[in-house]
């Protein structure tokens, strides 16, 4: 990194534009920046920094903008700088404030901008700069891409600020090996320890998995092989990684081959228990033969006995069948003679109920004269008939005349009603007329009051700024007005401050002769009469410190005089808008009231599509009404005349009907009563004729009864018909008789089979027994036959848990070997190995070599500024309580002979110790071909720490730089320093901001 120049405007303590020419201020490789305290030396470090990364250097919380520029320059930083062999100029310019284009009185916030370009050559050799990028972020990615710093590292080696480079001579392992790191390009090392983490964390995940799979098809064996073959025996065990491979390939092997012994053992007892089985199905067959043969003689000479004392029983039965048979020959004249009877009486009870209905005097008429009646009365019947028709029309007219008389009533209650809304319709439409002319003029009344009332608001909402300003600004003036004093105070003391030590700046000068040392005025080294200063005289840092007091005073007074100005404008503005001085709480209840007349207006607005939609309907009403109120009164008018024409025609109906109604409500009724007693007169002659035929039958069919009953051996016809059987149940006895018969052949023949009797001589079978014997060998088999299955279930699932267990093995086995490998490579590489005796990881490891190369540079520069006295020394110890080690420093004291750490240093052994560090960084940087050049270092301060001897080896050893084209730029208020150095930067500071002057020995 090279810079070429800086320009700052309006940045820090410089108000103005100025230019830093890094190039002419670099020709001798060695220049000093100077001036009083506080003029803004490290501001150029910060505006350097801010270039770069955006950001002053940490650890400052500077203001960018100058308190002293005009308010129309904006402030920015440009710096040219070579970075990685490109030659770039970065543009900066920070979020602030700016005047409006428009009008200057405003401010507006003016965004953050970057713009960052490269000088290139065209094909001619012309130079000229193109843009590259202007977000920050890419600019910044950039950058750091090329520098390959951040800003804490850019601070820490290259701009070196208040002595903070010390840090690093300082800094513990950790935060050296970061900045190694970044600076010599060790992340690759650093990649591989991650990358064997990573891979040990993969491997150890995979082979957890694998130990995982293994476990868990050991407890699948361990369920299988089940407790009679102890598995628990020699299993594997979690917590021993050592059984997961071949200790658990021998375990599940014999497990199987126990299994497979216990399932042949089961086999053979199976098959020994499947003969007996059927030794004792045989036996029990035969037995269950034996006891059927003898249950089934006991059971037919039992059934024979009973058919035998059944004999009487059906000998009965036969002589009640043969005395059926013979009535049943009877039947037809039983029959007839029984019919004969019932039709008699049947006909004499008819004849009796059909009497009981008739008149009394036709109760004793005899066939004839009953006909004859009946004849008479159906001849009446046909005369009332006759008048049927006049009976409808009456009916129909009377129904016709209610209905009328309903519908004149109901005429009339409409007629009546319709014009009473007819009479209250008038009234109804004044009132809707006056709702809807309230509504519309409540519309007007609330669209002038809107504006008006969203006017008030803005007034009160500017009343309450203004009197909030008003307060502020009397606040303000009160500050003001003790900023004021305070400026003018502070601007006596300083001018009287600077006056008298003017006044006595000879005896100041007076003070700083050494007698044989030239002096600075006249050049003689003897000084006969040197001034004496005054009581109370002024010191420089008296001046200073007055001065900044002053320029502090003067800063608030501005701050004040520019807050009151900006409360004044705001104030100003306010109470324009809020139309002047009114109170505030004239403006609230003006802005109530408004509120209220507004909301009334709105509500009684809201009436308006009510009132209009009610008149509406009313008109349609009062048309509605007027209509039904017509047609009610024509159809009234009909009502009335069809009903007087109707009511002449029913009286005269009505007359014409009442003799032949006789009494009766209606003709029907009348018709129906003459056609009943009729009926009943026929019926009556019917019956009475029919009981003298019955009477002749009843007695011819009696007698032939009587000779059959005698013919057949029945003493009268009643015995022969108790005698009768129903065909059915003469057939059930007849089928019942010769089953009985059949059944005693039937089982008479089977008590004499053979094979019946050889079964009842044997003694009696034992089936119980035979049972008992069939049923245990049976649970014998059935037992041993699912000890066999599972046993063989049991060697077949070993058998393949088995070989998939081996398979996981196998898969288990590379993996422990493949950890192991990493692990211990990790180890090493890491520094946690107890191999790696110095606990030291690789990228430590690299950056120490690096690190002893940054110590034998700096040695070379720290042995000619400590007069051959301390010697950095590279230690690679192992570190107390098992932290990393490799990056340790001490410092090797020539004097006492032992090794020092380097916080025991002095401030200035610490200051020349840390230069030489950082200069050897640097040359050890610019060698390795990964690392970023550092031609341009800074140095602020220090030197005043130095005495007089080790200030000329530090300037000394600076001077030496020149040969390896490196520029290095001091700070120091050493006056030793600006005579030593040709190439200056001078900085003073002015009541309205800094300013830079270039220096030179000629210049001089």
């Amino acid at each position: 990194m090279r810079l070429h120049s800086l320009r700052l405007q309006a940045f820090g303590p410089f108000a103005r534009r100025h230019t830093v020419d890094f190039d002419a201020l670099s020709a001798d490789g060695l220049f000093l920046l100077h001036g009083d305290t506080g003029a803004g030396k490290s501001t150029l470090f910060a505006a350097i920094c801010f270039a770069l990364y955006g950001l002053p250097p940490h650890e400052r919380n500077m203001r960018l903008r100058s308190d002293h520029a005009p308010a129309n320059l904006l402030t920015e930083v440009t710096l040219e700088v070579t970075l990685a062999d490109k030659r770039l100029q970065i543009r900066r310019i920070p979020a602030q404030k700016r005047p409006h284009l428009r009008n200057s009185a405003e401010l507006v916030d003016q965004k953050a901008e970057t713009y960052l370009h490269q000088w290139v050559l065209d094909d001619h050799g012309h130079g000229q700069w193109e843009g590259v990028i202007k977000s920050h972020k890419e600019a910044g990615e950039e950058i750091k891409s090329l520098l390959r710093l951040t800003r804490q590292q850019f601070c820490q080696v290259v701009l070196l600020p208040q002595n903070e480079f010390t840090k690093f001579l300082r800094a513990d392992a950790s935060e050296r090996r970061i900045l190694l790191g970044t600076l010599f390009g060790t992340r690759r090392f650093g990649l591989i320890e991650e990358f064997l983490a990573t891979r040990k964390t993969l491997t150890a995940k995979t082979r957890d998995e694998a130990r995982a799979d293994v476990l868990r098809l050991a407890e699948r064996i361990q369920q299988a092989a089940g407790d009679d073959l102890e598995p628990a025996q020699d299993a594997p065990r979690a917590d021993d990684p050592a059984t997961l491979t071949a200790p658990a390939r021998a375990w599940a092997s014999a497990l199987h081959h126990r299994a497979l012994t216990l399932q042949d053992a089961a086999t053979t007892a199976t098959e020994t228990a499947e003969q007996q089985l059927a030794q004792a199905r045989i036996a029990e067959q035969a037995v269950r033969d034996l006891h059927r043969l003898q249950q089934t003689h006991r059971t037919t000479a039992h059934d024979l006995g009973l058919l035998h004392e059944q004999t009487a029983h059906h000998d009965r039965l036969a002589d009640r069948r043969e005395r059926a048979v013979k009535a049943q020959q009877l039947q037809s004249v039983l029959e007839t003679a029984h019919t004969a009877d019932l039709e008699h009486n049947r006909a004499r009870d008819d004849d009796s109920r059909a009497r009981a209905l008739l008149l009394p005097e036709h109760a004793s008429l005899d066939a004839a004269a009953l006909t004859h009646a009946a004849q008479q009365l159906h001849a009446d019947t046909g005369a009332v008939q006759a008048l049927l028709p006049d009976e409808a029309t009456l009916q129909r007219h009377t129904a016709e005349l209610d209905a009328l008389d309903r519908e004149r009533r109901q005429l009339t209650e409409t007629l009546t009603d319709a014009q009473e809304r007819l009479n209250t319709l008038p009234q109804r439409r004044t009132d809707l007329a006056a709702r809807l002319e309230d509504a519309r003029s409540a519309q007007e009344t609330s669209r002038e009051l809107t504006p008006t009332l969203n006017l008030v608001e803005k007034q009160l909402e500017a009343a309450r700024r203004r009197d909030a300003l008003d307060q502020q600004i009397s606040a303000a003036h009160k500050v003001l007005s003790q900023a004021e004093k305070d400026s003018e105070q502070a601007a006596k003391t300083y001018i009287d401050i600077r006056r008298r030590r003017t006044d006595g700046i000879v005896a100041e000068l007076a003070g700083r002769l050494v007698d044989g040392e030239d002096c600075p005025v006249c050049g003689s080294p003897t000084h006969p009469a040197p001034a004496t200063a005054q009581p109370g005289q002024p010191t420089a840092a008296d001046e200073q410190a007055a001065e900044a007091a002053h320029t502090r005073a003067q800063q608030s007074e501005n701050k004040a005089k520019e807050t009151l100005a900006h409360l004044n404008e705001q104030a100003a503005t306010a109470r324009g808008e809020a139309g002047g001085d009114t109170p505030l709480a004239d403006l609230t209840a003006h802005r109530t009231t408004l509120e209220q007349h507004l909301a009334d207006a709105l509500s009684q607005a809201s009436d308006a599509g009510p009132a209009s939609e009610q008149l509406a309907l009313l008109e349609k009403e009062q048309a509605e009404t007027e209509h039904t109120r017509n047609t009610a009164t024509a159809r009234l008018g009909a009502a009335d005349a069809t009903y007087d024409s109707l009511h002449t025609q029913r009286e005269e109906l009505t007359h014409r009907l009442a003799t032949a109604l006789n009494g009766h409500a209606t003709l029907a009724d009348r018709i129906t009563d003459l056609t009943q007693h009729a009926g009943r007169l026929e019926t009556a002659a019917a019956c009475a004729a029919t009981v003298t035929a019955t009477a002749a039958s009843r007695h011819s069919a009696a007698a032939l009864a009587e000779q059959a009953a005698h013919a057949a051996g029945f003493t009268s016809p009643a015995e022969a018909s108790a005698a009768r059987l129903p065909n059915d149940e003469l057939t059930a006895i007849e089928s019942q008789i010769t089953h009985w018969r059949e059944q005693c052949l039937v089982l008479t023949a089977r008590l004499a089979e053979p094979e019946l009797q050889a079964a009842i001589a044997q003694p009696p079978a034992d089936l119980e027994h035979a049972v008992t014997e069939l049923n245990t060998a049976t649970a014998t088999h059935t037992r041993t036959a699912a000890l066999a299955t599972q046993a063989a279930n049991r060697a077949t699932a070993l058998a393949t848990l088995t070989a998939q267990l081996d398979t996981h093995i196998q898969r288990l086995e590379p993996l422990e070997d493949t950890y192991r490998t990493v692990d211990h490579l990790h180890g090493l590489i890491s520094g946690g190995s107890p191999s790696n005796q110095l606990r030291m990881q690789l990228e430590s490891y690299v950056l120490a070599a690096r690190l002893e190369d940054v110590v034998d540079a700096a040695n070379t520069r720290l042995s000619r500024m400590s007069h051959h006295r301390f010697t950095l020394v590279h230690s690679d110890d192992r570190a107390a309580r098992g932290a990393k080690s490799g990056l340790d420093l001490k410092v090797l004291d020539a004097w006492s002979g032992h090794k020092r750490h380097t916080d025991t240093l002095s401030g200035g052994e610490s200051f020349y110790v840390s230069l030489a560090l950082a200069l050897g960084l640097a040359d050890t940087v610019t060698a390795e071909a990964g690392g970023q050049a550092l031609d341009t270092l800074f140095i602020d301060e220090g030197f005043g720490t130095l005495d007089e001897d080790t200030l000329h080896q530090v300037l000394d050893v600076l001077d030496s730089l020149r040969a390896h084209d490196r520029t290095v730029g001091l700070i120091s208020h050493v006056p030793e320093l600006r005579r030593r150095i040709t190439q200056r930067l001078h900085i003073s500071k002015h009541i309205d901001g800094s300013t830079l002057t270039h220096l030179t020995e000629s210049a001089e």
